[in-house]
């Protein structure tokens, strides 16, 4: 017996092609919805901004910028999958941030010396033990008091927001630790396009290992695996992103005004170290 459906997807030649097609690629169609709305935003804002949006500074901005609710929310992942929220998770990072940044300008450098290559590992230790710490005070509150995680991680938001104010005065804390500076990226931090390459090479070479890896298991179990042509064309468009991307930053070329005031900033740095 044909139903209603049944003889609609028969009119429609193209539909069966394009779903075995995505089951064969095992693509998710809500990702796949998600990349193609992206791939329109940034083209009309592409339009709109006469390519500026498209330019390899913006995007290195984007990326720096992003890059750290991008962290976050790959902890809310398992906050959330647990029905659960976490208010405070912005106020934290702030809380974090400040310690750190005090640590390594005010406490570390009258002990171990200016420029200790220590400083940024203790102050970079320091936050994560923070960070496990308050979050550990937080789940306990909502897992053995029965506090609902919206009330415990609300009052933190008030009281990391607060103390993150606290620890400085509402200062700025500067400068920080050059190699520290490195992990945050951005105009004062950067790998260096030789350093991006590696890494890129690195993610490829991972990709590669997971997709041979994924594919043995599930010969190994007994599951249905891809063709291998799917395989390689997943995979590879997976490597293909990672050199697009290294390749628009690495093509993020600093301003002339930046690169003089940090070149002067440096000799005037070893004058001192001189004197």
């Amino acid at each position: 017996m044909t139903t209603t459906a049944d003889t609609g997807a028969a009119r429609q030649p193209g539909a069966p092609a394009a779903g075995q097609l995505l089951g064969k690629l095992e693509l998710d169609t809500r990702l796949l919805g998600m990349v193609v709305a992206l791939l329109a935003i940034w083209i009309g804002f592409g339009l709109l901004t006469g390519g500026v949006f498209l330019s390899a500074r913006n995007l290195w901005n984007l990326a720096v910028q992003t890059s750290v609710v991008g962290v976050m929310a790959c902890g809310m992942v398992l906050i959330i999958v647990t029905r659960n929220i976490d208010l405070s998770v912005g106020s934290l990072l702030g809380l974090v941030g400040m310690v750190m940044a005090f640590i390594q300008v005010e406490v570390l450098p009258p002990i171990l010396g200016l420029g200790n290559p220590f400083i940024w590992v203790i102050s970079l230790a320091v936050g994560l033990v923070l960070g496990a710490l308050i979050g550990a005070f937080q789940g306990a509150w909502v897992a053995y008091a029965g506090v609902p995680a919206f009330i415990v991680t609300l009052g933190g938001l008030l009281i990391y927001r607060g103390a993150a104010w606290w620890v400085t005065d509402g200062r700025t804390v500067a400068p920080l630790d050059e190699r520290f500076q490195l992990i945050g990226g951005g105009i004062e931090g950067s790998i260096g396009a030789t350093w991006s390459w590696v890494v890129g090479v690195v993610a490829i070479a991972l990709i590669v290992f997971a997709a041979v890896r994924g594919r043995a298991q599930r010969h190994r179990h007994g599951f249905p695996v891809k063709p291998m042509w799917a395989e390689v064309l997943v995979t590879g468009a997976a490597a293909a992103l990672v050199v697009g991307f290294v390749l628009v930053m690495n093509a993020y070329t600093l301003p002339e005004r930046t690169v003089a005031i940090g070149f002067v900033d440096r000799l005037e740095t070893a004058l001192e170290e001189v004197e």
